[in-house]
Formats: structure tokens, C-alpha cells, sequence
């Protein structure tokens, strides 16, 4: 396996990915893939099989605003992260998280965060067994004006 920056020819892999992690969203996930490419405050990685099938991507931000649970700015911030169903379990998002710090620190960040919704346990099981430490749940809410 190898972790890659995703490019242009990577955008038909990386796109079927983020519609197993983001199927709600399906309309808006192609139009955001050129801008993620050109931003310079996203890091966006795939992982590919030695047979070059992507398996899984990483998307992460330099966040300067407040992030919950953290300290400092900037903060390196998981935006997502995907590992194909038969390739979980195998170190591929362990390889992409330690390639996502490796960039935050290079981007001179001392914290970095992620998120994940409140029924999502599996998520929270992959984030303590990558080191990550719960800071806090919350829920938001909103009314229409």
C-alpha cells in the first residue's frame, strides 16, 4: 500500500470514495474536488493497493478558528476519512493519520483534531485506536428564521 497526495487522475477514485463516506451529499461532492485540489490549506491523500485500486482517502484542513477540545492555532483538522470495508483493519488509516500529522506538523501545528457524529461508534472506535482522545460531545441545533 501507498499514501499519495490525490491529482486529477486520482479524481474518479477519490470521488467514488467520498460518496461511501458522504452518500447524503452526492450532488456537491464532484463540484468540490477541483478546488480541493488548488487550496494550499488542504491535504487531501489517497491510499492505493499494490494493485493501484484506491482504498481509502484523508481529507484534512489547517484550521485557525476556534476548534473544540484544542488549545492552539493552527490545528491540523481530519475533515474525513474512508477505508474500503475489505481493506479496514489492515493499517491503511493508520498510514493515511500518520501521513495527515506528518503534514500538520510541517504546516507548524501542535494539535490536531477531528470529529465524528455522536452515533457513530465505529468512528469513535478507529479514533482511540489512532491515539486520539475524546474532548468533548456536543450537539448543535438550529431554528429557521
Amino acid at each position: 500500500m501507498k499514501i499519495v497526495r490525490a491529482e486529477e487522475s486520482l479524481l474518479g477514485a477519490w470521488l467514488k470514495l467520498r460518496i461511501a463516506l458522504w452518500p447524503e451529499d452526492v450532488a456537491n461532492l464532484a463540484d468540490d474536488l477541483p478546488g480541493l485540489l488548488r487550496d494550499p490549506q488542504l491535504l487531501n491523500l489517497i491510499a492505493l493497493a499494490e494493485t493501484g485500486e484506491a482504498i481509502g482517502f484523508a481529507e484534512a484542513a489547517l484550521r485557525r478558528d476556534y476548534v473544540n477540545g484544542c488549545e492552539t492555532s493552527p490545528v491540523g483538522f481530519l475533515e474525513g476519512i474512508y477505508v474500503v470495508p475489505a481493506h479496514r483493519k489492515t493499517g491503511v488509516a493508520r498510514a493515511l493519520i500518520k501521513a495527515v500529522e506528518d503534514w500538520s506538523r510541517a504546516q507548524g501545528c501542535a494539535e490536531f483534531a477531528s470529529d465524528a457524529l455522536l452515533e457513530n461508534a465505529a468512528s469513535h472506535q478507529m479514533h482511540k485506536a489512532l491515539g486520539f482522545a475524546e474532548t468533548e460531545r456536543v450537539e448543535y441545533f438550529r431554528k429557521v428564521l
